[in-house]
């Protein structure tokens, strides 16, 4: 058995990171779960633990959606949070490009489906979980943490692929092992093309 789950990785760029750091530095004495920059990305599908015979499966599956897909230009706009003002519970950045992302999640969820996975029930609402909350001493200087870098954004990004990661779950924090890369397809007449 495996844990897994199917991911945009996201590397965003210094001064989104710098800013990022900020917020956790500013919250350093709050129990916030925050995600490491080397682990940053956009889940797409979280199995949970899977037997391995069912990997293989998936892998044809996710390929044949990547090799259907368009590769993404993403940037990160925003930042929001999950749960309610009085008891937050993920901090999370937004995602320009949200609807193409979202249609693409939901096409995955079906093809998914289709070999047993259910779609999951909660709406399918791309977004990168910067922090999960655990407990909040001060929810006044969060609130007032959290709105200083509201407008925090990236710079454009290209995704190029899909992965399958194996996700281990350690004291230190979790690690992400990438099973498997199912790239996007890029266009002739894309400005990139040439550069591939």
């Amino acid at each position: 058995m495996k844990r897994l789950f199917a991911a945009l990785k996201i590397q965003p760029d210094a001064e989104f990171l710098k800013k990022y750091h900020k917020l956790k530095q500013d919250l350093q004495h709050e129990q916030i779960k925050w995600v490491e920059d080397h682990n940053i990305h956009i889940t797409l599908k979280f199995f949970g633990e899977t037997d391995d015979c069912k990997i293989p499966e998936i892998s044809s599956v996710l390929k044949k959606r990547a090799s259907a897909t368009d590769y993404f230009v993403l940037q990160l706009a925003g930042l929001g949070i999950f749960g309610s003002s009085y008891a937050p519970k993920v901090i999370w950045a937004g995602i320009n490009t949200f609807s193409e992302l979202s249609l693409f999640m939901k096409n995955v969820h079906d093809d998914l489906e289709i070999i047993g996975f259910k779609p999951d029930r909660q709406n399918l609402v791309p977004h990168l979980t910067l922090g999960r909350i655990n407990f909040l001493r001060d929810k006044v200087i969060f609130s007032r943490s959290i709105d200083q870098i509201k407008t925090i954004s990236s710079l454009p990004m290209q995704i190029r692929e899909m992965i399958l990661y194996e996700s281990i779950l350690r004291r230190e924090g979790p690690q992400y092992l990438a099973l498997e890369k199912f790239p996007f397809i890029i266009k002739k007449n894309s400005p990139d093309y040439l550069a591939v």
